[in-house]
């Protein structure tokens, strides 16, 4: 098992000013991180062998949004988020990173007033497996995030999730769990684990209010004896969320600070993980 953190707690774009966030990162135990790819334009091999030097692997996430949305009428609309993504790819490729997860199936916050029409699942599937093509060269797992029904309409259950990554049908292309949006979406913790045990790639660890795991509400016991016995070995990425970054709040929707801080959340979480494996493993 691999632990480590999503960089979204502190910024949306990785810089000079969280070197000490990484060094801290490292020094509490941390495997990895997972890099925001918003910006597509940094020098991401660069920031690839300064990750190295810190002993740090990495995976990766983006979103698209309304300009870029993969499941657009629009075909040019289309087109733009089928680039955008093999963009993200080809980052991933160039700083190291063996993975590239989050919703960027379809547009971030973005709603139709009704659920996925046939066509948008279509397109979905198309645009992905165009994505899938390229990182199928560039060596880079795609790790497929359905969200919850307030943040996104595409795919809400891992049912669901798994069903189109099947249906991309490239090795590249997989599911990633998220305890968050289980919590929130789904039935039962065990049968929405096993739906996309199969094609499971990538595990996000989030608690109920997106503060520090094990300190809410998340089924953590069957979370976590359901994904030992069906055998998963990689990456646990916390994913939790503060004020940092206005751009995520409309989607989001963090209005208030859940935890001490941001390394008292890294540690504590970090030090639940670890515990809960050596249980179970």
């Amino acid at each position: 098992m691999k632990f480590g953190m999503n960089l979204l707690l502190w910024t949306g774009e990785i810089g000079e000013s969280q070197l000490p966030v990484l060094e801290r990162l490292k020094a509490m135990g941390y495997d990895g991180v997972e890099v925001p790819l918003f910006n597509l334009d940094l020098d991401y091999a660069a920031w690839g062998k300064r990750l190295d030097d810190l002993g740090l692997e990495r995976t990766a996430v983006t979103v698209r949004g309304v300009d870029d949305n993969p499941i657009d009428p629009d075909a040019a609309v289309r087109a733009r988020g089928v680039q955008n993504n093999q963009r993200a790819v080809d980052c991933c490729q160039a700083m190291g990173a063996t993975a590239l997860v989050g919703p960027y199936h379809s547009a971030l916050g973005f709603f139709s007033g009704q659920g996925p029409t046939g066509d948008e699942w279509a397109w979905g599937v198309d645009s992905m497996r165009q994505v899938a093509e390229h990182a199928n060269q560039a060596g880079v797992t795609l790790g497929v995030e359905c969200l919850n029904r307030f943040e996104c309409y595409l795919l809400n259950t891992h049912a669901d999730a798994a069903r189109f990554v099947r249906e991309v049908d490239q090795p590249s292309c997989r599911a990633m769990y998220d305890t968050f949006h289980a919590h929130i979406e789904e039935k039962s913790i065990p049968e929405s684990i096993r739906a996309c045990a199969d094609v499971l790639a990538h595990v996000h660890i989030s608690e109920n209010d997106r503060s520090t795991p094990g300190q809410g509400n998340v089924r953590w016991a069957e979370t976590f004896d359901t994904l030992q016995s069906a055998g998963y070995d990689g990456w646990m990425m916390i994913e939790a969320f503060g004020l940092a970054l206005p751009e995520l709040i409309a989607a989001t929707k963090i209005w208030r600070r859940m935890y001490e801080s941001e390394e008292q959340l890294a540690r504590d979480g970090l030090a639940f993980m670890k515990a809960e494996v050596a249980r179970r493993w």
